[in-house]
């Protein structure tokens, strides 16, 4: 059977209003069951069309202190996070020089074990002979 209307067989145009139907049900159920989720979805979709869209001169010279005010923070806060940070480490004596000092008496140790292990074994070898 053909719909005159469009020309095409009516069993095309049933099955493509029950896919809109179903999937109009399954975004309203998320909706009602996740709106975080939904509401997240929305803001990545807006994010990535506003990325896509080009930067008109306007919203240039509008939006270039507040990105330089936001830039300048961030850079501040890092600095101050890591000169904090370095300060309380060698307070501890965690700095660069004592891990550089740790690392040789540890590998010192290790070496010093693998010796003494070798030559027991060695005496030990020769005393059964």
């Amino acid at each position: 059977m053909i719909d005159n209307s469009t020309n095409e067989p009516a069993g095309a145009r049933q099955r493509a209003i029950e896919a809109y139907d179903n999937a109009r049900d399954r975004v309203s159920d998320t909706l009602s069951e996740a709106p975080l989720i939904a509401l997240a979805g929305g803001i990545a979709a807006g994010a990535l069309i506003a990325a896509l869209l080009p930067r008109t001169k306007s919203e240039a010279r509008l939006v270039r202190p507040t990105a330089r005010r936001v830039k300048e923070t961030a850079r501040a806060a890092y600095t101050a996070a890591k000169d904090t940070g370095s300060a309380k480490l060698d307070e501890l004596g965690l700095n660069r020089e004592k891990g550089e000092e740790t690392i040789r008496s540890l590998l010192q140790g290790v070496t010093d074990a693998a010796k003494a292990s070798g030559q027991a074994a060695f005496d030990a070898a020769r005393n059964k002979a």
